[in-house]
């Protein structure tokens, strides 16, 4: 497994995919993807909510024990959701209650320093996420073309950086803003929908897997599980209603 550490070193391609279950962190592990993260988009293309918002710890620790017992060898972060880092001591309270269920590390949306400082001093590695941030974003339309915002980035960049993440996803940021940050920090950062020049990738399973019925446009499926499965189940059915 690699460690925070590990990854903070790592030269990438960072392989990253999202899990929320048991059977599918089985796959991931076995293919040998570098980090599991256990996405509060489980909201999403789990549950069926609207927003990432739907999610509180509960169902995080809830899916993160399931992906935990069936990769347990992957390095697995864990999203802290919506409200659980609202402040300093709820987030190092909801970070130590992800690490005592065996998360290696949470994931924190937000150029928040101060959260990310107190987490780390509680022995939490933390991984930052910036750019679009689903838990509190009006808009998922791709950001930091313009000069003030791409320079927004790059200060927060590196302030969490100083803060003390260990690697940051970068989602739906313009690709050369990404590639400027990536050049800028000395830690991995990990692209989604920001173009190729991050040191590594992350994507959710469901979109890989052809499994979502509505996936954003820089997602790429690798396979149409659904139409698969739909196929399966049909087939199934005829087979039980057959005279």
């Amino acid at each position: 497994m690699l460690s925070s550490a590990d990854i903070a070193r790592h030269p990438g391609p960072l392989v990253v995919c999202t899990a929320y279950d048991f059977p599918f962190a089985r796959v991931l592990e076995r293919a040998g993807v570098d980090v599991i993260l256990v996405g509060d988009s489980l909201a999403n293309v789990v549950l069926g909510l609207d927003s990432t918002r739907g999610v509180g710890m509960a169902e995080m620790e809830l899916f993160a024990a399931a992906v935990l017992r069936g990769a347990p060898h992957t390095h697995v972060t864990v999203d802290l959701p919506f409200g659980a880092d609202a402040t300093v001591e709820s987030a190092v309270r909801n970070g130590h209650r992800l690490m005592e269920i065996g998360a290696a590390s949470v994931k924190l949306e937000g150029c928040k320093p101060g959260a990310i400082q107190a987490l780390v001093a509680a022995g939490i590695p933390v991984m930052g996420h910036l750019g679009v941030l689903p838990q509190t974003a009006k808009s998922f339309k791709k950001v930091g073309a313009a000069a003030p915002d791409r320079e927004t980035l790059l200060r927060e960049a590196r302030e969490i950086r100083d803060a003390g993440v260990f690697a940051m996803v970068l989602e739906n940021v313009d690709a050369d803003t990404a590639r400027e940050i990536t050049l800028a920090v000395d830690v991995p950062t990990i692209g989604i929908g920001a173009g190729d020049a991050t040191r590594g990738q992350v994507q959710v399973l469901h979109d890989v897997l052809g499994l979502a019925d509505k996936s954003p446009p820089f997602a790429k499926a690798f396979a149409d599980l659904g139409a698969a499965a739909e196929t399966a189940v049909r087939e199934y059915a005829e087979w039980v209603r057959k005279p």
